[in-house]
């Protein structure tokens, strides 16, 4: 397979990205001049350079990011600036599929609590969860903080992947609470401010102030 095709099948995998669209962006690359092609390659090699995972909730973020206390860790160690935030309520715990859903909550203002990213949903057939999410960490988390948390929030999209995922999740957690001795966490989801079929990161910051006043 020629350069050519190769990049049209790489942008082909990225997400709501189609074969006619990924063609085009080659096209578009192939009439832009060398020294911005350069400087996409560019960019593109320091932000995998320059981003780590974060250690508790699991968000990608650049270690330089504002707030952030530089101590020196190693990368796998790293904590972001939202889990480095005493400021934040460390009782109330929101789960969402992905970063892109992190921002788009964050950008609404309505929620100033704690994060894990399960880094994806579960097809509805698929047998094997604990591939597709990070369920095992996620438990784990709970475990780690049980006690302290009264409240966690299931904010999947309200689609029918996002829906069977969070039936996944949801049983999983009730499991470990119920095994802890006085247990008093709730688990809520997001109100229908989320229609049918939406998708949390393309919902307006009012959309999502609305979701979260009706989780129940």
């Amino acid at each position: 397979m020629d350069s050519l095709h190769r990049l049209e099948e790489i942008f082909a995998h990225f997400p709501g990205i189609g074969p006619r669209q990924a063609r085009r962006f080659v096209h578009y690359l192939q009439g832009r001049p060398a020294t911005q092609v350069s400087e996409l390659a560019r960019l593109i090699n320091e932000v995998k350079a320059d981003t780590t995972e974060c250690a508790r909730c699991h968000r990608y973020f650049i270690a330089s990011e504002p707030g952030l206390n530089k101590s020196g860790a190693k990368k796998s160690d790293s904590i972001c600036s939202i889990c480095a935030n005493p400021e934040r309520d460390q009782t109330t715990l929101m789960i969402v599929a992905r970063d892109s859903d992190l921002e788009s909550v964050e950008k609404s203002g309505a929620y100033r609590g704690s994060y894990f990213v399960l880094g994806g949903t579960v097809p509805i057939l698929d047998k094997e969860p604990e591939k597709k999410i990070r369920l095992k960490m996620l438990l784990e988390r709970i475990k780690s903080d049980g006690s302290t948390l009264n409240e966690i929030i299931l904010s999947l999209n309200t689609t029918p992947d996002g829906e069977h995922t969070t039936d996944i999740v949801k049983e999983a957690m009730k499991k470990i609470l119920a095994s802890a001795a006085d247990n008093t966490t709730k688990i809520t989801i997001l109100g229908r401010g989320l229609s049918t079929g939406a998708e949390l990161e393309y919902a307006d910051s009012e959309t999502i102030r609305n979701a979260l006043k009706g989780r129940n």
